[in-house]
Protein backbone atom coordinates (compact mmCIF):
# COMPACT_ATOMS: atom_id res chain seq x y z
CA UNK A 1 0.00 0.00 0.00
CA UNK A 2 1.41 3.29 -0.73
CA UNK A 3 0.13 5.07 1.96
CA UNK A 4 -2.79 7.08 0.69
CA UNK A 5 -5.31 8.98 2.54
CA UNK A 6 -8.85 7.97 3.50
CA UNK A 7 -11.08 9.94 4.99
CA UNK A 8 -14.79 8.18 5.47
CA UNK A 9 -13.57 5.85 2.91
CA UNK A 10 -13.13 8.23 -0.16
CA UNK A 11 -9.15 8.55 -0.80
CA UNK A 12 -8.21 12.21 -0.48
CA UNK A 13 -6.41 14.39 -2.80
CA UNK A 14 -2.74 15.90 -2.97
CA UNK A 15 -3.49 18.83 -1.93
CA UNK A 16 -1.32 19.97 -4.57
CA UNK A 17 -3.77 19.01 -6.92
CA UNK A 18 -7.08 19.91 -5.82
CA UNK A 19 -8.96 22.25 -8.51
CA UNK A 20 -12.23 24.49 -7.86
CA UNK A 21 -13.90 22.01 -9.81
CA UNK A 22 -13.48 19.52 -7.26
CA UNK A 23 -15.84 21.01 -5.63
CA UNK A 24 -18.65 21.68 -8.45
CA UNK A 25 -21.40 20.17 -9.89
CA UNK A 26 -22.83 21.47 -13.22
CA UNK A 27 -25.24 17.89 -13.54
CA UNK A 28 -28.25 19.54 -11.93
CA UNK A 29 -28.67 22.23 -14.63
CA UNK A 30 -30.08 19.73 -17.12
CA UNK A 31 -33.07 17.81 -17.55
CA UNK A 32 -32.19 13.77 -17.02
CA UNK A 33 -34.24 11.44 -19.89
CA UNK A 34 -36.93 9.77 -18.27
CA UNK A 35 -37.04 7.23 -21.39
CA UNK A 36 -40.55 5.89 -20.16
CA UNK A 37 -39.78 4.26 -17.44
CA UNK A 38 -42.99 2.92 -15.18
CA UNK A 39 -42.13 5.50 -12.54
CA UNK A 40 -42.09 8.01 -14.53
CA UNK A 41 -38.87 9.48 -12.90
CA UNK A 42 -35.52 10.39 -13.46
CA UNK A 43 -32.66 11.19 -11.03
CA UNK A 44 -29.47 12.78 -11.48
CA UNK A 45 -27.25 12.11 -8.20
CA UNK A 46 -24.40 14.05 -6.89
CA UNK A 47 -22.45 12.46 -3.89
CA UNK A 48 -19.11 12.25 -2.82
CA UNK A 49 -18.05 10.03 -5.97
CA UNK A 50 -18.80 12.33 -8.23
CA UNK A 51 -18.01 15.30 -6.32
CA UNK A 52 -14.43 14.86 -4.24
CA UNK A 53 -15.07 17.95 -2.27
CA UNK A 54 -18.36 17.06 -0.93
CA UNK A 55 -15.85 14.64 0.99
CA UNK A 56 -16.39 15.22 4.91
CA UNK A 57 -19.14 17.51 4.63
CA UNK A 58 -22.11 15.97 4.92
CA UNK A 59 -24.07 16.99 1.74
CA UNK A 60 -25.46 14.97 -0.90
CA UNK A 61 -27.47 16.45 -3.97
CA UNK A 62 -29.97 14.89 -6.44
CA UNK A 63 -32.27 16.24 -9.41
CA UNK A 64 -35.72 14.24 -9.86
CA UNK A 65 -37.65 15.02 -12.74
CA UNK A 66 -41.07 13.62 -13.13
CA UNK A 67 -43.12 13.07 -16.09
CA UNK A 68 -46.53 14.03 -16.36
CA UNK A 69 -48.10 11.69 -13.37
CA UNK A 70 -44.45 10.44 -12.35
CA UNK A 71 -43.95 8.75 -8.77
CA UNK A 72 -40.68 8.50 -6.58
CA UNK A 73 -42.92 5.26 -4.70
CA UNK A 74 -42.45 5.11 -1.38
CA UNK A 75 -38.93 4.60 0.21
CA UNK A 76 -37.11 5.13 3.26
CA UNK A 77 -33.06 6.86 3.58
CA UNK A 78 -32.28 4.47 6.71
CA UNK A 79 -29.38 7.36 8.33
CA UNK A 80 -30.29 10.77 6.23
CA UNK A 81 -33.09 13.47 6.63
CA UNK A 82 -34.09 14.74 2.72
CA UNK A 83 -35.21 18.14 1.91
CA UNK A 84 -36.88 18.85 -1.42
CA UNK A 85 -37.07 22.19 -3.16
CA UNK A 86 -39.35 22.62 -6.11
CA UNK A 87 -38.24 23.91 -9.28
CA UNK A 88 -40.81 23.44 -11.32
CA UNK A 89 -44.29 21.96 -11.23
CA UNK A 90 -46.40 20.14 -8.25
CA UNK A 91 -45.65 17.78 -6.20
CA UNK A 92 -47.61 15.58 -3.21
CA UNK A 93 -45.67 14.85 -0.93
CA UNK A 94 -46.23 12.76 2.15
CA UNK A 95 -44.28 10.51 5.05
CA UNK A 96 -45.38 7.78 7.38
CA UNK A 97 -45.03 9.07 10.70
CA UNK A 98 -43.25 6.58 13.44
CA UNK A 99 -47.13 6.60 14.82
CA UNK A 100 -48.32 5.20 11.30
CA UNK A 101 -49.84 8.90 10.78
CA UNK A 102 -49.44 9.86 7.17
CA UNK A 103 -48.17 13.44 6.40
CA UNK A 104 -48.88 14.62 3.30
CA UNK A 105 -49.17 18.11 1.65
CA UNK A 106 -49.19 19.54 -2.06
CA UNK A 107 -46.28 21.70 -2.91
CA UNK A 108 -45.90 24.10 -5.80
CA UNK A 109 -42.79 25.59 -7.34
CA UNK A 110 -40.32 27.75 -5.03
CA UNK A 111 -41.83 25.23 -1.59
CA UNK A 112 -39.27 23.04 0.44
CA UNK A 113 -40.32 20.01 2.05
CA UNK A 114 -38.10 17.86 4.75
CA UNK A 115 -38.44 14.39 5.14
CA UNK A 116 -37.01 12.74 8.49
CA UNK A 117 -34.60 10.74 9.05
CA UNK A 118 -35.84 7.40 8.26
CA UNK A 119 -39.23 7.73 7.47
CA UNK A 120 -40.78 5.82 4.99
CA UNK A 121 -42.14 8.35 2.20
CA UNK A 122 -43.09 9.61 -1.48
CA UNK A 123 -43.46 12.34 -3.96
CA UNK A 124 -46.05 12.59 -7.14
CA UNK A 125 -46.18 14.37 -9.83
CA UNK A 126 -49.66 16.07 -10.07
CA UNK A 127 -49.50 18.80 -11.98
CA UNK A 128 -50.18 19.15 -15.60
CA UNK A 129 -46.89 18.82 -17.35
CA UNK A 130 -43.50 17.75 -15.81
CA UNK A 131 -41.91 18.54 -12.78
CA UNK A 132 -38.73 19.21 -11.65
CA UNK A 133 -37.20 19.21 -7.82
CA UNK A 134 -33.90 19.53 -6.39
CA UNK A 135 -33.27 16.92 -3.00
CA UNK A 136 -30.14 17.70 -0.51
CA UNK A 137 -29.42 14.99 2.43
CA UNK A 138 -27.48 15.16 5.14
CA UNK A 139 -24.96 12.43 4.38
CA UNK A 140 -21.98 12.68 1.44
CA UNK A 141 -23.73 9.12 0.55
CA UNK A 142 -27.23 8.55 0.88
CA UNK A 143 -28.50 5.53 0.17
CA UNK A 144 -32.43 4.61 -0.31
CA UNK A 145 -33.97 1.36 -0.05
CA UNK A 146 -36.88 1.07 -1.54
CA UNK A 147 -39.48 -0.87 -0.06
CA UNK A 148 -41.43 -2.41 -2.66
CA UNK A 149 -38.04 -3.74 -4.46
CA UNK A 150 -36.40 -4.60 -0.93
CA UNK A 151 -39.79 -7.01 -0.35
CA UNK A 152 -40.31 -8.62 -3.51
CA UNK A 153 -37.00 -8.89 -4.98
CA UNK A 154 -34.37 -8.98 -2.25
CA UNK A 155 -31.40 -11.78 -2.90
CA UNK A 156 -32.10 -14.53 -1.37
CA UNK A 157 -35.90 -14.16 -1.51
CA UNK A 158 -38.50 -13.62 1.35
CA UNK A 159 -40.22 -16.69 1.28
CA UNK A 160 -43.97 -16.29 -0.72
CA UNK A 161 -45.82 -17.38 2.42
CA UNK A 162 -44.53 -14.76 4.60
CA UNK A 163 -45.19 -11.70 1.74
CA UNK A 164 -48.67 -13.71 1.49
CA UNK A 165 -49.35 -13.53 5.50
CA UNK A 166 -48.23 -10.24 5.94
CA UNK A 167 -49.95 -8.73 2.17
CA UNK A 168 -53.03 -10.72 2.84
CA UNK A 169 -52.97 -12.45 -0.53
CA UNK A 170 -52.52 -15.36 -1.93
CA UNK A 171 -48.71 -16.93 -3.16
CA UNK A 172 -49.61 -17.09 -6.89
CA UNK A 173 -49.80 -13.17 -6.13
CA UNK A 174 -46.77 -12.66 -4.41
CA UNK A 175 -45.31 -15.11 -7.07
CA UNK A 176 -47.12 -12.46 -10.28
CA UNK A 177 -45.19 -9.38 -8.28
CA UNK A 178 -41.79 -10.96 -7.58
CA UNK A 179 -42.07 -11.81 -11.19
CA UNK A 180 -42.39 -7.91 -12.16
CA UNK A 181 -38.74 -7.50 -10.10
CA UNK A 182 -37.02 -9.77 -11.69
CA UNK A 183 -34.02 -7.97 -13.41
CA UNK A 184 -34.08 -8.05 -17.17
CA UNK A 185 -31.78 -10.74 -18.79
Amino acid sequence: MTGLCKINGHTCKNAATVTPNDFFFAALANPCPINNNTLGIAVTLGNVEKVPGFNTLDIYVARIDYAHGGINPPHLHPRVFEVIFVLEGEIEVGFITTANVLMAKQINKGEVFVFPKGLLHYQKNIGKGPAVVIAAFNSQLARTQSVTASLFSATPALPDNVLAKAFHIATPEVENIKSRFAPSS
